[in-house]
C-alpha cells in the first residue's frame, strides 16, 4: 500500500490503532517523551535523551504486539508514523479538554 501524502496515510494509521489499550500506551509513551525532553532541558542532562526512543517506541510497540496484534506502521512508514503519532496525541488532548470544558460550561449555566 502506497500513500501519496499524510492525509491519505492518517486514516490508515488510525485504523491500525483501533484498540483503546494500544492508543493509551501510545499516549503514555508520548507523554513520557515530552517529560524526558523537558527534564533534559531543565537539568541539562543530555544523556537522559537516550530514553526518548525507549519510552516512545517501547510503549507503542507493547500496545501493538500485546493488544492490537499488528505490526507498528513505523516499520514501513517511519516518517508518516512519527507525525501521525503526534497528531493522534494532539487529537486525544483536544477531545479531552473539550469534554472537560463542555461539561464545566453546561453545569454552570
Amino acid at each position: 500500500m502506497a500513500f501519496k501524502n499524510f492525509a491519505e496515510f492518517y486514516p490508515y494509521y488510525l485504523a491500525e490503532h483501533s484498540n483503546p489499550r494500544c492508543r493509551a500506551l501510545h499516549y503514555i509513551g508520548s507523554t513520557l517523551v515530552l517529560l524526558i525532553i523537558a527534564n533534559a532541558l531543565w537539568t541539562q542532562n543530555w544523556w537522559s535523551l537516550l530514553w526518548v526512543p525507549v519510552a516512545g517506541y517501547g510503549f507503542a510497540w507493547l500496545g501493538h504486539f500485546g493488544f492490537e496484534h499488528n505490526k507498528p506502521a513505523t516499520f514501513k512508514y517511519p516518517a508518516y508514523s512519527l507525525a501521525a503519532d503526534w497528531v493522534m496525541y494532539k487529537d486525544f488532548w483536544v477531545r479531552t479538554f473539550r469534554r472537560v470544558l463542555g461539561s464545566t460550561t453546561s453545569s454552570t449555566q
